[in-house]
């Protein structure tokens, strides 16, 4: 079982991490305009209580479920394992998030996190810089390498008819629940569960990326690196446990985001009920993989004046 999911960007004596140009992104862009007209005419002008619960709903569903579990701690990391037909599942409400198809969400962190374990990481993928140029760069853009490594997903995944199918059509996988949305309660509740519910969650996935790179509490750090996570205290709920980003660069493999005491995790929380249905099984935790080389734990001490304590923790 692979220890980190960045063994699938494999580099060579020709890689150059550095070299390379943000690019304007035409089909992402539009795609996100496109939603955002449409969640501003959900406000405007269909505006119902009804829709408002249809978009809490689907956006809970997608984002919990879809995006954190599906897509991030079980197809991404292989935090834990499903039946096939339950991963399917989860991987596809992952999809109607309207980030990308499997293999594009794949790709798209694996590359991120393999510009970060780098000595050097360009601005784009390190989130190194302002507010609004982040912003166009993150959601409308990408960074192509003169120079890339080798991607490559693995055969179970790549191979895979259901994943191709989705990856072919991933845009049109909204249909799916915009079609019964619109029987249900008309053009309105399709511009509140599709429309809106997407462009929230694009801009806030990417809001939570910029800060968790930025600022916030750090209770692990990786020696050597340039790129460090952030926990974002507070934003449990609303993020289904992806704000505890300083946890998760030390711990990639592990299905609890939230592991210390009071960091509320909603995603672990849904994998601990799978696993209690008997619908997941081998579920990692931090320890139940060799810690990353230069780990090292931030302690604060209870002394008068603020201080740090650094202890480093190598496997």
């Amino acid at each position: 079982m692979r220890l980190y999911a960045t063994e699938r960007v494999l580099s060579d004596s020709s890689t150059d991490a550095m070299t390379g140009t943000t690019r304007w992104d035409i089909s992402k862009s539009l795609w996100l305009f496109a939603m955002i007209l449409g969640g501003l005419a959900a406000i405007t002008l269909t505006p119902s209580w009804g829709g408002f619960l249809v978009f809490l709903g689907t956006t809970a569903i997608t984002i919990c479920a879809g995006h954190s579990v599906g897509m991030h701690r079980l197809l991404i990391h292989r935090s834990f394992q499903t039946p096939k037909w339950l991963e399917y599942l989860l991987v596809w409400l992952g999809t109607l998030v309207g980030m990308a198809g499997p293999f594009g969400m794949i790709r798209a962190h694996d590359m991120r996190d393999w510009h970060q374990r780098q000595s050097e990481c360009p601005p784009h993928p390190s989130h190194n810089a302002s507010f609004w140029r982040d912003a166009w760069w993150q959601m409308h853009c990408r960074y192509d390498l003169d120079h890339p490594p080798r991607f490559e997903i693995e055969s179970e995944i790549a191979d895979d008819p259901v994943y191709q199918w989705i990856e072919r059509h991933w845009m049109a996988q909204q249909l799916f629940i915009a079609i019964p949305l619109f029987l249900g309660g008309g053009i309105g509740f399709v511009l509140w569960g599709v429309c809106l519910r997407v462009a929230v969650s694009l801009i806030g996935h990417w809001l939570v990326g910029h800060y968790a790179h930025k600022t916030g509490h750090q209770g692990w750090y990786i020696v050597g690196l340039p790129v460090q996570g952030y926990n974002l205290r507070g934003l449990g709920l609303i993020t289904f446990g992806e704000n505890w980003h300083s946890n998760h660069h030390a711990f990639p493999h592990s299905a609890n985001l939230g592991i210390g005491k009071d960091q509320t995790d909603p995603g672990y929380w849904l994998i601990k009920i799978l696993e209690a249905m008997g619908l997941a099984h081998t579920v990692l935790g931090p320890e139940d993989r060799p810690e990353r080389i230069g780990l090292t734990k931030i302690e604060t001490k209870p002394m008068r004046h603020s201080g740090a304590d650094l202890k480093t923790r190598h496997p």
